[in-house]
């Protein structure tokens, strides 16, 4: 089901009484996480895993990561293959997705982008992709999204933070769990199973709070700003967005110079009804604009709607590359 996330998730000061209420509920929820991150030592495939993950639910960044960091790896001369869960998909897999001829129904929505450019699986059983993927060649899993899983063994675990700490926000919220708040474990739990530590920052911010790098102690920290692959388009624009944060995307069009006559949000992973697109579509005419929305929301439009809707792909790069290459295995052989 499409998360819609609460925004008192991620205020400093937390949720007042609604969040006092969850508590009881958040203190189950990490306990049972806690549970099964010590339940198993993980499979080690025989090739060297990279965990991307976050230590909160959805709106990091962590996809773009994990789609630069197949760049670099590719770059370096390594055989690269992406696994993922595949969240929301039909197919349980192991299924190595072909974006020719799955949809976002078939194998989900970050799958389907991300395998636009590299090798990418799909498997519920991680421990199951993970053994395709190498049968098929990869010298290297680049896992997206595991950082609370423990079913395989890892080489490197890189966490991804939202940096931006504007507007009374603030990464981890109050620090509470889910659904108290915007954790999936503790914090001190997660950065203690971290290798490395990438802060995302939008274009417009120039430095990271220090108090929100000072959290991350002697761990390696390295600045990661998610920027547009190209130009502006001209004209006025409808935004909108299914994605955790709805409104960082806005924040990142306006900011680009997008010329934007309004903004519709969506739960995280709508499936949009051709009623609410010719509903959008209605209303962008009315505003004498064109329609815009994020790489991971256009995948997932019929084909049909694809032509009438503008896609904004986005780039995470990396302030010091060395801070992730140094912990990335040169020769597939090698062990980290």
């Amino acid at each position: 089901m499409p998360l819609t996330t609460p925004r008192w998730w991620y205020r400093r000061q937390g949720g007042g009484l609604k969040a006092a209420l969850l508590k009881p509920l958040a203190a189950v929820y990490a306990e049972r996480a806690s549970q099964r991150l010590r339940s198993q030592p993980g499979f080690d495939p025989g090739v060297p895993v990279i965990s991307i993950g976050n230590l909160t639910v959805g709106g990091s960044g962590k996809t773009p990561v994990v789609r630069e960091i197949l760049h670099m790896l590719a770059r370096n001369g390594v055989d690269a293959h992406g696994l993922s869960r595949g969240y929301g998909a039909n197919q349980a897999g192991p299924l190595r997705v072909d974006a020719d001829r799955h949809t976002a129904i078939d194998v989900g929505d970050e799958p389907l982008m991300l395998a636009q450019d590299h090798p990418f699986w799909i498997a519920r059983d991680r421990v199951a992709g993970a053994r395709a993927a190498v049968e098929a060649g990869a010298g290297v899993l680049v896992l997206d999204d595991g950082h609370q899983n423990p079913s395989l063994k890892k080489a490197v675990s890189v966490v991804v933070v939202d940096g931006e700490t504007r507007n009374g926000d603030w990464p981890f919220g109050d620090g509470s769990v889910v659904p108290a708040g915007p954790m999936r474990e503790p914090l001190a739990e997660g950065l203690a199973r971290a290798d490395a530590v990438v802060v995302m920052l939008p274009n417009d911010l120039a430095v990271p709070d220090p108090e929100l790098l000072a959290l991350f102690g002697d761990l390696p920290v390295t600045i990661a700003r998610l920027g547009p692959v190209r130009r502006p388009p001209s004209g006025s624009r409808l935004g909108f967005a299914g994605i955790a944060k709805p409104w960082r995307f806005e924040q990142s069009l306006r900011s680009a110079g997008v010329e934007l006559k309004g903004f519709r949000s969506f739960p995280d992973h709508a499936a949009y009804t051709e009623a609410t697109l010719a509903n959008l579509a209605s209303q962008a005419d009315r505003l004498g604009a064109g329609l815009i929305t994020t790489e991971k929301d256009w995948v997932r439009l019929s084909p049909e709607w694809r032509p009438r809707i503008e896609s904004w792909p986005v780039r995470a790069r990396f302030d010091d590359e060395a801070v992730i290459l140094d912990r990335l295995p040169r020769d597939p052989t090698e062990r980290v």
